[in-house]
């Protein structure tokens, strides 16, 4: 056997046993036709590309079994087990069937009975699955090209302008030092916390983020805890979501439109266009003015406290609530006291990027089970962004397409210059 069959036959070999390489793999290919077989680079290539290989991509192994994703994610081990046996076993006898007969794909139906087998092993094993479902993960979220206005109908417009942010007042905490003056562009924010009922909504249309669908990177054995048969209790429609993850807020505002809010962005509409307050109302705690401390002893309904002076509610107590920035012991003076984000060097980085997150985010606002000083409205605190509890939930801003003001501002929605 000459040495260019002898190379012949380990890329047929190859493609037995892995039909898809990467790009890195294939230089690495043709270096070995060069340098072992003694192939020009352009034989070397030829035989590469005429092997059918597919350079640079991904088989898709629910694809192959003609499986989907959230099927497969909503079954118990043992059914899952024979749903993949049962649809492996069907291809596999088909393709014996089939003889030598050529494919379009141009595998031989030896190859793609290789190819059927790896992905049945696959994802028959728990761990293997969840290690490929992590590859493909990032293309399950959201097309972020197409980033259009949300419905504005129960948002409130916080205006451009400065506000002093943080606390220098006898109970703040270190990571509330030193105050400080931001300028925000102007914004949306929603009224209210999202609702068990909203959530759900974005469920039904996005099974993958469902309590049994969601990839274990994007989760914690808490998420959606609370819900039973893939839903919220009767009675609880209209108490915000909690036991939901940064990263599955990060997904439902995309699908509104939306994202979540800055660090300084949530402070400012917090304050209600009042500097130096503690509280939303004012500087003394008050049961009658948010639910916290255990007074209730769980989430109450949104809305069912007095708004700020931007009339928005829920921005003390209930439930803590997501922001879009990462945590940084020091108030969040970021990377500019204009519109400043913390972990990023941009809004849009961390919208685009959301899936690589894995540093703590912050968390604001307080919760129905914890002191007063604790729902202050500079008090910080911060999780993983896999990580849900049952005091946690979120809202949503809107700013524009680009990620800031600009558009809201050009498409004639007016705002106060200064708002201090």
């Amino acid at each position: 056997m000459s040495k260019r069959e002898e190379y012949i036959a380990f890329i047929d070999a190859l493609k037995t046993a892995s039909p898809t390489i990467t790009d890195e793999q294939r230089k690495g290919f043709l270096r070995l036709g060069v340098q072992q077989y003694g192939l020009t680079v352009g034989e070397a290539t030829d035989i590469l590309n005429a092997s059918g290989i597919n350079i640079g991509g991904q088989v898709d192994y629910f694809e192959v079994l003609g499986l989907s994703i959230s099927e497969i994610q909503s079954l118990d081990e043992a059914a899952r087990v024979d749903y993949v046996e049962s649809a492996h076993r069907k291809l596999y006898n088909a393709s014996l069937a089939a003889g030598g007969r050529p494919r379009a794909d141009g595998m031989t139906e030896g190859q793609w009975r290789t190819v059927l087998n790896h992905a049945r092993d696959t994802l028959i094993n728990p761990r293997k699955r969840q290690e490929y479902l992590s590859t493909l993960q990032p293309e399950m979220k959201f097309d972020k090209k197409e980033f259009k206005p949300p419905n504005l109908e129960h948002m409130v417009l916080i205006p451009a302008g400065e506000f002093q942010m943080g606390s220098d007042d006898d109970e703040a905490y270190g990571d509330e030092h030193p105050v400080h003056t931001v300028y925000l562009d102007a914004f949306y924010i929603d009224k209210s916390p999202v609702t068990n009922a909203q959530y759900k909504a974005f469920i039904d249309e996005n099974p993958e983020w469902s309590r049994h669908n969601i990839s274990e990177i994007y989760s914690d054995v808490d998420y959606l805890k609370h819900w039973r048969a893939n839903s919220f209790p009767v009675s609880q429609a209209e108490h915000p979501i909690v036991n939901v993850s940064w990263h599955a807020a990060m997904a439902f505002a995309e699908w509104t439109g939306k994202r979540l809010p800055t660090e300084a962005e949530w402070e400012k509409a917090a304050r209600g266009g009042v500097s130096g307050n503690k509280y939303t109302w004012g500087d003394d705690a008050d049961p009658s003015m948010a639910n916290y401390d255990w007074n209730i002893g769980e989430t109450t309904p949104v809305g069912q406290y007095p708004p700020n002076g931007y009339d928005i509610y829920d921005m003390c107590g209930n439930v803590w609530e997501w922001c879009l920035d990462a945590y940084q012991d020091g108030v969040a003076i970021g990377t500019s006291p204009r519109n400043p984000i913390v972990g990023a060097n941009s809004v849009e980085w961390i919208v685009n990027h959301s899936n690589d997150v894995k540093s703590n985010r912050v968390l604001r606002g307080g919760s129905w089970r914890i002191p007063a000083s604790l729902v202050r409205i500079a008090n910080r605190n911060a999780e993983a962004p896999s990580f849900s509890l049952n005091v946690i939930g979120f809202r949503c801003v809107w700013s524009g397409l680009s990620g800031h003001g600009t558009e809201i501002q050009s498409a004639g929605i007016q705002s106060n210059p200064i708002d201090s």
